[in-house]
């Protein structure tokens, strides 16, 4: 099952389409950033095994190689950022459609010269193929198929026209472009001319543009009734056509016939836009199944295991099944015999995932995240870091937002009735058109309608059926059913209605506008009533594959109201008249094409949080919503008298010139070209002063520890201990004042400080007492007998001084022994009397201020040993 040789065609799931912005910066930034490396050496980069990956949130691609995994080249667009875009790549060339504006941008990476652009209607009914040389604009609304220049984008030749209402789109890989007609039950293959290589000779026309011959129709294959909903996908060597409408899926192979196989399916079913391989796997999306249906028609139904999401379009690569789940990232790999071999996650996809076969490889991409997954044949997986900062045009990647969580399962039934099922009649013919059914839960496959003793099957988006061949005169009665994976809903019936030949013309044209409110008003003129007045019009609405009824009017305008269409989506409109016989006209020419959109959703997930190290400020971040049909311009951010404006693509911003403490009410609105959104709400606190309690102290021989309780505001607090001149900060739950003096009361601050200001707390102890002993031991093994009594006179040892020098004010002697109290100690005059305290360091400078006789003085260290400590040891006493 590998992809043949020379065919490269982005393959995307449907819904999850790639953007990028204006050719302004595809000449400027790309010259500049992707082009990096030299031209001779980005055209051999870009056939190794590379494709182009969109990161929507940040706007720009990413060039990610499969063997390795790792990204070599980024580039950010301006204006593109929010965006989705569609991306169709081959070895030369490099075509992009922004779905916001509608612009087509073409890069030949080969050359690295050309950049062109074409603007196309914005929103979802215009697609963009590539194969090879050849590049096709499909407009799906309008059953256009145009052949461009991929360099210049010029058209080649006149376009291959369809009704409207057309799906597909895609190249198989023998370059052949497949287009699906489902109001006629046909698929048709188109080749693309081709373009001269050449220089063009004196009156000749340039290589494609209108001098060249056009695209060739060559052939077109019955696979279905019309009005049936079709989707297709591109074979290696022709189309598998599933008709959704009776579960039919045809294969069409080469010259062969088309061969038909009924599916036995519980719910709507899809395809990928290319399949590679022999096995087409039809998915399921709400039951987790994939039905892989081979060369032959052998069906093998496939269990997704799980209960989770539903499924995305399953890819075949290389003799497996890669399934995604609908929004979670997750990846399920399934063999051909319905294993589980693996299961791979996209980090932060955020969305749907984009899967593309190129170059021997299965790209994995979450267009709204920075990562994607790349698979080789041999079905090893490596993950791609789309924001790698070591290469050309990187930086640092910011987080991706957390997906929402999953939505709850809908209650599922059978479907309601169908809405204002209307009858039409015609010259021995009757349109009929409705309004869709409820679809309580389950996705409608198919609508049924009775009548006339026949009985059809419609497509759930087609909504309208053509029943020919009635007798004039007879009056005739129908009606119509939905049908989901429930069951078949209560029938509605419809107005009688009596073919006839008294019919009226239809109106000459019909004009559309898509209007801010989210309404879209459609006029035309009157229509000719041939002789008899005109009593209605009935509007049909037009979208890729689809076509349904959309109201009807007495006069000569109706406007769908906002909400009935999908806003972002194409649609063109048919008027047909109805005149007061009853009789009913053909459709109108089809009106243009517009763009339904309304002001955007509130933004979703919106959070306002105090900004801890900033006084008076608050930080506001949130999800893009909606952009319902038209670009989010900016977002309004308000808080009471500050405002602030967000360009489009961003999702914070920070207010600040608040109060202390104040409780800030933030409101966001998103801006489109139809205004001011709804508002999302939110409340956060700015920082206030902090509040500081002492719960305690405790102090040891030389160090004081406080303790204390902070109400640090919402900000972030930090504390500062001050006793004594002495000062230590940290934080604030306990710190410790080292380096004091025992027996000694000290008066402490402690304050605490955060962005809005300061508080402080105080509070006194006295620090743990060092004690010590005041010795002098006569010297009575000594042979001077002065030596055995020398301790005894008042004036040798032990004596306390007001000065540490043994001169001075004498404050008394301490008796033998006495225990005395130390504060700290000095260096002074030099004693030498080791003799009388023997072990004692000879001679000693130092001095031990001591508490005496109720004040406080020095004593020799030759006369005072610590309690506790060495004979030489003055233990934690500080410096006085």
């Amino acid at each position: 099952m590998e992809s043949p040789p020379g065919r490269k065609r982005r393959l995307r799931t449907p819904g999850g389409l790639v953007t990028i912005g204006t050719v302004a910066v595809l000449v400027a930034g790309m010259a500049a950033t992707v082009f990096g490396l030299g031209a001779a050496d980005q055209a051999v980069a870009s056939f190794d095994a590379a494709s182009w990956l969109w990161s929507r949130s940040k706007g720009e691609l990413a060039r990610a190689n499969g063997v390795t995994g790792r990204v070599d080249t980024r580039f950010a667009v301006a204006g593109a950022a929010g965006h989705p875009m569609q991306v169709t790549q081959t070895d030369r060339f490099l075509i992009l459609r922004d779905l916001n504006t509608g612009l087509v941008s073409s890069l030949d990476l080969t050359s690295l010269q050309t950049v062109a652009t074409r603007q196309t209607t914005a929103g979802v009914g215009v697609t963009v193929a590539l194969n090879d040389d050849a590049a096709f604009i499909i407009d799906s609304v309008q059953g256009e198929v145009r052949q461009l220049d991929p360099q210049s984008l010029e058209p080649v030749g006149e376009p291959v026209r369809y009704p409207p209402g057309i799906a597909g789109g895609t190249f198989d890989g023998e370059s052949r472009l497949w287009i699906a007609v489902p109001s006629e039950g046909t698929v048709s293959a188109i080749t693309p001319a081709v373009l001269s290589t050449g220089k063009p000779k004196d009156g000749e026309a340039a290589e494609g543009g209108q001098g060249a011959a056009g695209p060739k129709l060559i052939r077109t294959h019955g696979v279905a009734a019309p009005s049936h909903d079709l989707t297709l996908t591109a074979l290696d060597n022709g189309v598998g056509v599933l008709d959704r409408t009776t579960n039919t899926l045809t294969m069409v192979r080469g010259e062969a016939a088309p061969v038909p196989v009924t599916l036995t399916l519980t719910g709507v079913a899809s395809l990928p836009e290319r399949t590679t391989g022999a096995q087409i796997p039809v998915t399921v999306a709400d039951v987790r199944k994939v039905y892989v249906v081979s060369e032959t028609g052998v069906v093998t139904e496939l269990a997704v295991p799980g209960d989770g999401a539903p499924l995305r379009p399953a890819m075949a690569w290389a003799g497996r099944f890669y399934v995604p789940e609908q929004g979670t990232g997750v990846v399920h790999v399934l063999d051909v015999a319905g294993q589980q071999t693996s299961t791979f996650t996209v980090a932060g996809a955020n969305g749907e995932l984009e899967l593309e076969v190129r170059e021997n490889h299965l790209f994995v991409n979450a267009p709204n995240s920075s990562n994607a997954q790349v698979v080789d044949d041999k079905h090893e997986v490596r993950s791609v870091d789309k924001y790698a900062n070591d290469v050309l045009g990187g930086d640092p990647p910011k987080e991706a937002p957390a997906p929402p969580p999953p939505p709850a399962k809908p209650q599922i039934a059978k479907p309601g009735a169908p809405k204002q099922v209307t009858a039409a009649a015609g010259n021995a013919q009757i349109r009929l058109s409705w309004k869709p059914a409820a679809a309580n839960g389950a996705a409608i496959t198919k609508y049924v309608v009775e009548g006339a003793d026949k009985t059809w099957q419609v497509g759930a988006d087609q909504r309208a059926l053509q029943v020919d061949g009635l007798t004039n005169g007879e009056t005739y009665t129908f009606t119509v059913y939905a049908v989901n994976s429930e069951g078949e809903g209560p029938k509605a019936k419809s107005n009688p209605a009596v073919p006839t030949s008294e019919v009226p013309d239809a109106p000459t044209e019909v004009t559309a506008a898509a209007q801010p409110d989210g309404t879209v008003k459609i006029t035309w003129p009157a229509a000719n009533g041939q002789g008899l007045k005109i009593k209605s019009y009935a509007v049909n609405a037009i979208s890729a594959g689809a076509t349904a009824l959309v109201g009807q009017a007495d006069g000569t305008e109706l406007v769908v109201a906002a909400g009935e269409l999908e806003y972002g989506t194409q649609y063109a409109f048919t008027v047909t008249s109805t005149n007061e016989r009853g009789g009913s006209s053909a459709a109108s020419p089809v009106s243009g094409t517009v763009v339904p959109f309304a002001v955007p959703d509130a933004p979703k997930g919106l959070d306002a949080a105090t900004v801890a190290g900033e006084r008076g400020t608050v930080t506001v971040t949130w999800t893009a919503p909606a952009e319902n049909g038209r670009p989010i311009t900016k977002y309004l951010v308000n808080a009471g008298d500050k405002t602030a404006e967000v360009a489009a693509g961003g999702t914070k911003t920070k207010l600040t010139g608040f109060g202390d403490g104040q409780n800030v009410s933030v409101k966001v609105r998103a801006v489109n070209e139809a205004g001011e959104g709804p508002q999302a709400t939110a409340t956060a606190r700015t920082v206030a002063a902090p509040k500081v309690t002492v719960t305690g102290s405790s102090v040891t021989q030389t160090a004081l520890t406080v303790k204390a309780t902070v109400d640090a505001g919402g900000g972030t607090a930090t504390c500062k201990l001050v006793a004594s001149g002495k000062s230590v900060s940290g934080a604030c739950a306990s710190l410790t004042l080292s380096g004091l003096s025992p027996s000694t009361k000290y008066d402490f601050t402690l304050t605490a400080t955060n962005a809005a200001g300061n508080a402080s707390a105080t509070g006194s102890n006295t620090t743990s007492a060092v004690y010590g002993l005041a010795v002098c031991y006569n010297n009575t093994s000594a042979n001077d007998e002065a030596q055995h009594t020398w301790c005894n006179d008042k004036d040798n040892g032990r004596q306390v001084w007001a000065t540490p020098k043994d001169k001075g004010t004498l404050i008394g002697r301490a008796s033998q022994e006495q225990r005395l109290s130390a504060i700290c100690k000095e260096n002074g005059q030099s004693i030498s009397q080791y003799v009388y305290n023997k072990g004692k360091a000879d001679p000693t400078s130092i001095w031990i201020k001591v508490n005496y006789g109720g004040t406080t003085g020095y004593i020799s260290f030759a006369w005072f040993n610590l309690e506790g400590y060495g004979i030489n040891s003055t233990g934690p006493l500080p410096d006085c």
